[in-house]
C-alpha cells in the first residue's frame, strides 16, 4: 500500500490493514479550497497533521466543509519536499492507547502545502487576498512569536524582515503580515489569526508580534497607517486566543515498522537539515483538547463539530492556566528536567521510579490551591487522567529530551504564575517542590548528568547566554561564585517575576541547587529527601 491518492484507491487493502481512509472525494475538496481556500495553517509539524488537519478531515467527512487546510512553513520547507508533496498531503495517523492497541487513519484535511519562502510568497499573497479566506492558524512554537530578547533588543532575523519589508519577508511573522498587507490592499476583509500554539495568552502574543512587524513597517514607509489601524482593529483582524493539548512525540521507528508490516510502503521517520523529526505518519496520544474563543469577524468551520470547545476568552484564559500552570505543562517540565539528569529516555519509564511519580503528583497538589476552573473542563479530572493514563503509557514513545526544548521559554506560565499566587496570598514559604525543580533546570545547565557525565542539551534560544552565566560552576564544587545564579533569578522576562522580590524563593533555589553540586548521584539524593519527608 502507498500513501497517495492512487494508493487509496485499493480500499479493501487498507481495510485488511485496519486503517481507515476517507470516503470523501479528496480530489475535489482540493479543487474547491485552490479556487475559493478558507483556511491557511503557519507550522506544519506534527501536531497540525496529527491534530488539527484531523479537525478539518472530520469536518469534510461529515460534509460540514468543503475546503481543506493549506499548510505553510517559514521554518523548515523540507517537511514540504519530503513528506507533504511525496505522498499527497495525505497523513497516516496512529493514535496510541495505554492497552497497546492503536487507531490507524489516513486524513486528507489538508488540502496543499506551500512553504513561506521568497520563491513562493506571491503564492500565499494570492491566497491572502482571496474574501473566503476566514482564518490563518498557526503553531509555530512560542519562540515563533518572539520579536525581542532578554535584553529588549530586536532579534536579528525580526530586525532583517523590518528591513526588508512586505516584499521579502522570512519568518512566520513577517509573511503573515505581508500576508494581511495584501489582503488590505485587496479591499480590507475581514480574518481571524489563531494561535493554536502551547503557550498562555497565544492570541496576544500573536497580535503583538504583527503589530510590531506593522508598525516598524510603516515608519519605513512600506505600509501605510491604515493599514496598521487595519490590523489593530480586531472587530476586523481578529486574535482568538485558544488552548491546545495533545501530547504528539517525534516519530518512533517502533510505529514505522508496524506501518510496513502492515503493508505501508516508504514509512520510514526522516529528519531534516533544520532537525525536524517527522515522517509520513503521525504518532500521538488518543486524548485532545482545543479550545478556542469564538472571535471569527469572516466566519469559520463549524469547529465544535469536531470536538474543538467554542467559548469566550475568559474561559480559554482559564483552560490555558488549568494546563499550563498545573496540571500537564509544570509536570511535563519536571519529568523533562529531572528525566534528562537522571539518563531517563522516556517519559513513561519516569513515571514507573516512585521519586519522580511522587514530585510529580505533589507538584500538582502545590499548583492546585490556585488552579480557576474554566467550568467547561474540571482541573481535578483533567490531572488525573494525566497523571493516571496519560503520563504512564507506555506506547507512547516521549522523552524527556523534546519536553526540555525551550525550557527558558517556558517557565514563566508554567512556574512564575503559580509563584506569583502564592506572593499574592503571602504563602511562598508553602511552596515546597516548585524550588526543587527551578533548581534542578539550572543544574541541568551545566550540562552534566547525574552520574557527572557530559549530557547533550536540548535546542533553547537562551542556551548560550544561560550557560555563559553559569560558567565556572562544575559538579562537586559547592563553594562556588553564585552571581551567576542570582542574574538568572533575577529575570523577570524568564519567570514572569523577580524571585528575590518573594519571601526566600531564591534562597530555597539555591540550597537545591548547591544540593544536587555536591558530586554524582547529588540529584537522586535531593530528590528522594525532598518528596519521602
Amino acid at each position: 500500500m502507498k500513501l497517495s491518492i492512487e494508493g487509496l484507491k485499493d480500499k479493501a487493502a487498507w481495510e485488511a490493514a485496519g486503517i481507515s481512509i476517507p470516503d470523501y472525494d479528496i480530489e475535489s475538496v482540493r479543487a474547491k479550497t485552490k479556487e475559493a481556500p478558507e483556511w491557511v495553517h503557519f507550522g506544519a509539524g506534527n501536531i497540525f497533521r496529527g491534530f488539527i488537519g484531523g479537525i478539518a478531515d472530520t469536518l469534510i467527512g461529515k460534509g460540514e466543509l468543503t475546503t481543506g487546510i493549506i499548510a505553510s512553513d517559514s521554518f523548515d520547507g523540507e517537511i514540504i519536499d519530503r513528506i507533504y508533496e511525496p505522498f499527497d498531503m495525505l497523513t497516516l495517523s496512529v493514535g496510541l492507547k495505554s492497552d497497546g492497541n492503536s487507531i490507524k487513519a489516513v486524513t486528507a484535511g489538508i488540502a496543499d502545502a506551500v512553504k513561506a519562502d521568497k520563491d513562493h510568497l506571491d503564492t500565499l499573497l494570492e491566497i491572502a487576498s482571496k474574501e473566503s479566506l476566514k482564518m490563518i492558524s498557526f503553531t509555530i512554537t512560542e519562540k515563533g512569536y518572539q520579536c525581542t530578547d532578554i535584553s529588549g533588543d530586536t532579534l536579528p532575523f525580526i530586525d532583517a524582515d523590518i528591513t526588508a519589508g512586505p516584499d521579502a519577508p522570512s519568518t512566520a511573522l513577517g509573511v503573515v503580515t505581508s500576508m494581511l498587507y495584501a489582503r488590505f490592499k485587496a479591499g480590507a476583509a475581514k480574518i481571524a489569526l489563531v494561535s493554536m500554539d502551547n503557550c498562555s495568552q497565544n492570541g496576544k502574543k500573536l497580535r503583538d508580534g504583527v503589530l510590531f512587524m506593522a508598525r516598524k513597517w510603516e515608519k519605513r514607509g512600506f505600509v501605510t497607517e491604515g493599514f496598521v489601524d487595519y490590523v489593530s482593529d480586531e472587530s476586523v483582524v481578529a486574535f482568538p486566543w485558544s488552548m491546545i493539548d495533545k501530547i504528539t512525540p517525534r516519530p518512533d521507528e517502533s510505529i514505522a515498522k508496524e506501518l510496513k508490516d502492515l503493508g505501508v510502503e516508504n514509512m520510514d521517520p526522516i529528519i531534516t537539515g533544520r532537525n525536524t523529526y517527522i515522517a509520513p505518519f503521525v504518532n500521538a496520544e488518543i486524548p485532545e483538547y482545543l479550545v478556542i474563543e469564538d472571535s471569527f469577524p469572516n466566519g469559520r468551520p463549524p469547529l465544535e463539530n469536531a470536538g474543538v470547545y467554542m467559548t469566550d476568552r475568559d474561559t480559554v484564559n482559564k483552560a490555558e492556566k488549568m494546563k499550563v500552570m498545573t496540571c500537564l505543562n509544570p509536570l511535563h517540565t519536571a519529568l523533562a528536567i529531572t528525566g534528562c539528569l537522571l539518563g531517563y529516555k522516556k517519559i513513561s519509564d519516569e513515571m514507573n521510579d516512585e521519586d519522580l511519580k511522587k514530585l510529580v503528583y505533589k507538584l500538582g497538589e502545590e499548583g492546585m490551591p490556585v488552579v480557576i476552573s474554566p467550568g467547561i473542563i474540571s482541573p481535578e479530572d483533567f490531572i488525573k487522567e494525566v497523571l493516571e493514563e496519560r503520563l504512564p503509557n507506555p506506547y507512547l514513545p516521549d522523552t524527556p529530551q523534546r519536553i526540555a526544548t525551550d525550557t527558558s521559554q517556558k517557565l514563566a506560565i508554567r512556574f512564575g504564575e503559580t509563584v506569583r499566587g502564592y506572593a499574592q496570598k503571602g504563602e511562598e514559604d508553602k511552596m515546597r517542590i516548585i524550588p526543587f525543580v527551578l533548581a534542578a533546570w539550572l543544574r541541568y545547565l551545566i550540562g552534566v548528568d547525574d552520574e557527572g557525565r557530559e549530557m547533550l542539551l536540548s535546542s533553547d534560544p537562551m542556551l548560550d547566554v544561560l550557560r555563559d552565566a553559569l560558567e565556572g560552576i562544575t559538579l562537586g564544587d559547592t563553594d562556588t561564585d553564585m552571581s551567576g545564579v542570582n542574574w538568572i533569578l533575577s529575570k523577570e522576562e524568564l519567570f514572569g517575576i523577580n524571585i528575590f522580590d518573594t519571601d526566600d524563593l531564591g534562597g530555597k533555589i539555591k540550597r537545591h541547587f548547591l544540593e544536587m553540586l555536591e558530586g554524582p548521584g547529588a540529584v537522586r539524593r535531593a530528590l528522594s529527601n525532598l518528596v519521602n519527608s
